[in-house]
């Protein structure tokens, strides 16, 4: 983990200098394991998130927006109860452990001022925010713990806080540079892991760097040169004097497509020139940049598992229907069989008795060949022909019926892609309750009640999101549809007929609108266009894709066509590659 022991020393101090005196103005718990709270000082506003997720345990400040969920948890209460209004007092680290403790002075029911502390433990899935009384008694926290989870620490209400256990490493700053070289010496393995089984505080990556630095990054420990040893020596003085004095660089380091992969408080140079490099102004800055991404993802997601369940069992169930009823109606093309038997039939009433399982007549529609028509003994001719035509106008009508529910259903599939599409691209909570609302609408699925992630009720319906909007490098504004409904509202409704529309071609995607307000497109506007209808698709992931475009008087919606179904005769295709727009 990135975020060690190191990085949150020094972040402590960061957040020491623009935090202590500020008072507790909101608490927000915006997920489960996050929470956020807002904090008044004389030099302004701070909003300081605390996580505690499994695969992205942090603390920073924040500038983002990361929306609330309708009704506060109990949890967040609680926390309200005990901190709102509440000073900060001291942020505290034990020795270079992963835990930072939040001292708050805060006024208690009586109106007496009391102590309380908020705890949080950065150490993988075993993370926690922890709220702790005057006397280090846990009030609640995050996590609970019990006996089942841990044999050796419970974290439960009314229980004394326990810290977890030491690890018997040594303090790079208590301890000297010789004692830790000796001790790394004597682990005899590689030195990347030596470091990082001697000294307090130090990440995987960051121990890395320190043998990447030394030219020791395959050097068994105990094995050094001096020439070594003495590098490895001037690389622990040189990370204590970055610790005492501060001299942070925060850096995080992507590969060649973008995408981050790690960040330090250091320069990271191991990774060598193919890596790109990315500063920031403060060590929450790079956390928040980090993280924010990623965390946003996972965040929408997790409150839109209900609705991906919901999706994915109608699609299963609509495909197994589908499948089955194209079976039906394979057994009907034999209907024509059944009519042309009924006129054999009835064409040889005349020498065709009753009592015969089998007629024997010619088909004057095949050259006059004999056919055995199987027949009902106990039937006079007549009435096994009638019953030969009842069975062709049964076959018939389920024909047509089958032709129509398979049509039907295969509209109902690709809508659910379509919506599916949507949701995989949902950004905020806004926009899955509008989701919701479309498949409520639609009759897909049942209202629920009001609550976090749930669809409003009727009485709380919230006003429509507005499209998302770009600008093009050379001006022109761009709209992006971010469900069907709203797809149909910008298309069919809000944009101009001179303006073009934009689509991937056959396959799920949102409509992208380049308004023109009256000018002609330039190719650079165009194209920025089509870059954006193909990343605001299921195409996203794919080298290159084909984007349709046309002018917005050139669409049709057929009636009784599924939210966001236009059809066009008349248009253009591009072949481009996906590229996220910048925001305006």
């Amino acid at each position: 983990m990135a975020l060690d022991g190191i990085y949150l020393n020094l972040l402590s101090a960061e957040l020491k200098e623009a935090l202590i005196g500020a008072k507790v103005d909101k608490i927000y718990q915006t997920q489960k394991v996050e929470l956020v709270f807002t904090l008044r000082s004389r030099n302004g506003v701070y909003r300081l998130l605390m996580s505690a997720s499994g695969n992205a345990p942090r603390l920073h400040l924040t500038v983002r927006q990361i929306e609330n969920p309708a009704n506060p948890p109990m949890l967040c209460m609680l926390l309200r109860k005990h901190l709102a209004g509440a000073t900060l007092t001291d942020i505290r680290q034990e020795g270079f452990d992963r835990i930072l403790t939040l001292e708050f002075s805060a006024v208690n029911e009586l109106g007496d001022r009391v102590k309380r502390s908020l705890v949080i433990e950065i150490m993988a899935q075993y993370s926690n925010i922890i709220l702790l009384d005057e006397n280090d008694i846990i009030i609640d926290s995050v996590k609970r713990v019990d006996s089942s989870k841990s044999s050796v620490r419970q974290v439960l209400p009314s229980l004394p806080y326990v810290l977890p256990p030491s690890q018997n490493k040594l303090n790079i700053l208590t301890s000297s540079t010789e004692e830790i070289i000796k001790e790394i010496q004597n682990k005899n393995t590689r030195l990347n892991n030596a470091l990082l089984a001697t000294v307090q505080g130090m990440s995987p990556l960051l121990c890395r760097e320190i043998a990447y630095r030394t030219d020791c990054s395959d050097s068994v420990s105990g094995e050094l040169t001096e020439k070594q040893l003495q590098k490895l020596g001037f690389e622990i003085d040189m990370l204590k004097s970055t610790i005492e004095n501060r001299y942070v660089s925060p850096t995080a380091v992507a590969d060649s497509d973008g995408k981050l992969l790690d960040f330090s408080f250091i320069q990271i140079t191991q990774y060598g020139k193919a890596a790109k490099y990315q500063r920031a102004d403060s060590l929450s800055e790079l956390l928040e940049n980090f993280y924010f991404e990623r965390e946003r993802l996972v965040r929408t997601k997790s409150k839109a598992e209900d609705l991906f369940k919901d999706i994915n069992n109608l699609i299963e169930r609509l495909s197994k229907k589908i499948n089955n009823q194209l079976l039906e109606l394979e057994a009907c093309r034999d209907r024509d069989e059944k009519r042309i038997n009924a006129e054999l039939i009835n064409s040889n009433l005349y020498r065709l008795e009753k009592g015969t399982a089998v007629y024997e007549v010619e088909n004057y529609y095949d050259d006059n060949k004999i056919v055995k028509i199987p027949v009902k003994p106990e039937l006079t001719p007549s009435e096994n022909a009638q019953k030969y035509y009842k069975e062709y106008k049964k076959l018939k009508t389920a024909e047509d019926m089958l032709t129509e529910l398979i049509a039907k259903g295969r509209e109902d599939l690709e809508y659910l892609r379509t919506v599916l599409d949507e949701l995989n691209r949902a950004e905020t909570e806004r926009e899955l309750g509008e989701i919701r609302r479309e498949l409520y609408e639609g009759g897909y699925i049942k209202r629920k009640a009001s609550a976090q992630g749930k669809m409003p009720s009727k009485q709380k319906k919230s006003q429509p999101m507005p499209p998302l909007e770009f600008t093009s490098p050379d001006g022109f504004k761009i709209y992006v549809g971010r469900n069907n409904l709203q797809n149909d509202k910008l298309s069919l409704k809000t944009a101009l007929k001179n303006d073009l529309w934009f689509h991937i071609q056959k396959a799920p995607g949102s409509h992208v609108i380049l308004s023109l307000d009256g000018k002609e497109p330039t190719d650079e506007a165009m194209e920025f266009a089509a870059k954006t209808a193909a990343y605001y698709s299921s195409g996203r992931e794919a080298g290159a894709v084909e984007v349709d475009y046309t002018r917005v008087r050139n669409l049709k919606k057929p009636a009784g066509a599924k939210p966001g179904y236009v059809i066009y005769h008349e248009y253009n295709s591009v072949l481009v590659k996906p590229e996220e727009p910048k925001r305006s």
